[in-house]
C-alpha cells in the first residue's frame, strides 16, 4: 500500500476550495431542484466553452478577468437564449434547454480544439477542472497569500448567501406559486432572471478549480438528497449545504487515500467528490426518514402489522356480538381472516403482549383494554360504512372494503366528523348496530 502523505498547507486549501464551490452550488441548486430547472445548471457549465475560447482567441491569454467575463457573458446568453427559444416557440423548457446548450457546447468543443494549436489548453480541464493546481496560484493580501480560488470561490458564496437571505420570501413564493407571487406584486420573471444570472455567476467563478462535472454535481445531488430527509424550505437549504460540505471533505480524502486500497496513486479530487456526493444521495435514498427505501419498507411492515393486530381485534369483537362467551381459536381466526399463519401468530404475540388479548393457543378472547380498542375499530368501520351509502351514493355491497381499509387511519376526530355528516341512526346500512364513542360507553360487560 502506497504511503500517504498529507501536506495542509496544499490539501487543506484544495479542501477549503472544495467546500466553497460546494456551498455555493447548493445554495442556488435548491431553487433548481425545486423549481423543475436542475438540467439548467448543466446547460450553462457546458456553454461557457464558447465564451473562454473567444476570450484567448482575442486576447492571446488563458487567465485574466477577460476570461471570467466572457464566461459569465456567454452564462448570461444561454439563460436569456433558453427562455427566448420557450417564450418564442411555446417549446418544453427541458427541450429548449437541450437544444440551446447542446448547441453552444459543440460551437465551444470546436473553438477550444482550434485554439489548443496554440497554447496549452486542454479540454479534459474543462470537464474536471484543475482543484489540485488552486493552491499554487495565490494573491498577496495584506501580506497573507491566499489562493486566487479561495478569493473568487469565497466571494461567490458570500453573495449566493445575501441574495437567499434577503430574497427568501420572494424564492419562496416564485418557486411554489409563481402565479400568486405576481399577484401579490413579486415578479415572478425578474426573480428568475435574476437567480439563473446568479447560477450562471456560480458556474463560471467553480468552473476554472473544479469543472463542469462537479458543477452539475453539487447543483443538484445535494438539495435530491435534502428532500430524502425533509420537506420544509429551510431545512432542506441546511441540509443540502450540509451534505455539500460533507461531500467536499469526503471527496478529496477519497481521492488520496482509496486508490491507495489497491496499490494506485491518488486520483482526481473533483470527480472523487461527485462520486461522494452521489453516494451520500444513495444513503438518503436508503435511510432518509421521509422517503428513504429501507424507512418507507419498515414503516410498511410496522403498518401492516398494526393492520393485522387491528383485524383480530375487529374480529373478535364483532363475534363477541353474536357469541358473547365463547373464546376463538387460532384456527377459527384464521379461517375468517385473509393473513397468513406467520401474520396470524405475530399479530396474537403482539396483541397478548400489550395486554389486548388473553387466553392461550385453546382460545382467545379480548381483554378490557383489546374491546375498547375493537370498539374504536368498529365504529370507525360502520360510520365509513354508513357515510359512504348516505353521501357518496355507493350501493352497500360495495362499501366493505373501502370502510375496511379506512377503519385502520380513524381517529376520534375523524370519527366525530363522520358522525355529525350521518343520520342519527345507530345502525350501519347492513343493519348492525354502530359501538358508541368511548365517552359514551357504559363499563365492560362481564365476560
Amino acid at each position: 500500500m502506497a504511503t500517504i502523505v498529507w501536506n495542509w498547507s496544499f490539501d487543506g486549501w484544495m479542501i477549503v476550495h472544495a467546500i466553497l464551490c460546494a456551498l455555493s452550488c447548493s445554495l442556488v441548486g435548491n431553487f433548481l431542484v425545486l423549481r423543475g430547472t436542475s438540467l439548467l445548471g448543466d446547460a450553462i457549465s457546458h456553454s461557457i466553452l464558447p465564451g473562454l475560447a473567444l476570450a484567448f482567441w482575442f486576447t492571446g491569454s488563458r487567465s485574466g478577468p477577460e476570461m471570467f467575463l466572457a464566461a459569465l457573458a456567454a452564462a448570461v446568453v444561454t439563460v436569456f437564449l433558453i427562455e427566448g427559444l420557450r417564450n418564442a416557440t411555446r417549446m418544453d423548457q427541458g427541450a429548449a434547454m437541450g437544444v440551446v446548450f447542446t448547441a453552444l457546447f459543440a460551437l465551444g468543443i470546436v473553438l477550444i480544439v482550434q485554439v489548443a494549436d496554440h497554447v496549452d489548453l486542454d479540454p479534459n480541464c474543462v470537464l474536471y477542472g484543475s482543484l489540485e493546481l488552486t493552491p499554487l496560484d495565490r494573491w498577496d493580501i495584506g501580506g497573507w497569500l491566499i489562493p486566487k480560488a479561495a478569493v473568487t470561490l469565497g466571494v461567490t458564496l458570500l453573495l449566493n448567501g445575501l441574495f437567499v437571505g434577503l430574497f427568501y420570501k420572494e424564492l419562496l413564493l416564485t418557486t411554489f406559486d409563481s402565479a400568486f407571487a405576481d399577484s401579490v406584486g413579486f415578479s415572478s420573471r425578474l426573480v428568475h432572471y435574476l437567480l439563473m444570472i446568479l447560477v450562471a455567476f456560480t458556474a463560471v467563478a467553480s468552473f476554472e478549480s473544479v469543472g463542469s462535472v462537479l458543477v452539475i454535481a453539487m447543483l443538484v445531488v445535494p438539495t435530491s438528497a435534502a428532500l430524502l430527509i425533509t420537506d420544509r424550505l429551510g431545512a432542506v437549504i441546511g441540509w443540502s449545504a450540509g451534505l455539500a460540505a460533507l461531500a467536499a471533505g469526503l471527496g478529496h480524502v477519497s481521492a488520496v487515500v482509496v486508490p491507495t486500497w489497491w496499490g494506485y496513486g491518488s486520483t482526481l479530487t473533483s470527480g472523487m467528490m461527485a462520486v461522494a456526493a452521489g453516494g451520500l444521495l444513495l444513503l438518503c435514498g436508503l435511510f432518509g426518514p421521509r422517503r428513504g427505501l429501507l424507512v418507507r419498507w419498515w414503516q410498511q411492515r410496522l403498518f401492516a402489522a398494526q393492520v393485522a393486530a387491528d383485524d383480530v381485534l375487529a374480529y373478535l369483537f364483532r363475534l363477541g356480538e353474536q357469541s358473547p362467551r365463547d373464546p376463538a381459536t387460532l384456527a377459527q381466526i384464521g379461517h375468517a381472516l385473509p393473513l397468513s399463519s406467520r401474520s396470524l401468530h405475530r399479530a396474537v404475540k403482539r396483541l397478548c403482549r400489550t395486554g389486548e388479548l388473553d387466553g392461550d393457543e385453546s382460545g382467545y378472547r379480548l381483554s378490557a383494554a383489546g374491546r375498547r380498542r375493537a370498539q374504536d375499530l368498529v365504529r370507525s368501520h360502520r360510520l365509513w360504512e354508513l357515510y359512504l351509502v348516505e353521501q357518496a351514493q355507493i350501493a352497500p355491497s360495495r362499501i366493505h372494503d373501502k370502510a375496511e381499509a379506512w377503519e385502520h387511519v380513524t381517529d376520534q376526530t375523524l370519527r366525530a366528523r363522520l358522525d355529525q355528516a350521518t343520520s342519527d341512526s345507530k345502525l350501519d346500512p347492513h343493519g348492525s348496530a354502530i359501538p358508541p364513542e368511548a365517552s359514551e360507553r357504559e363499563t365492560d360487560p362481564p365476560r
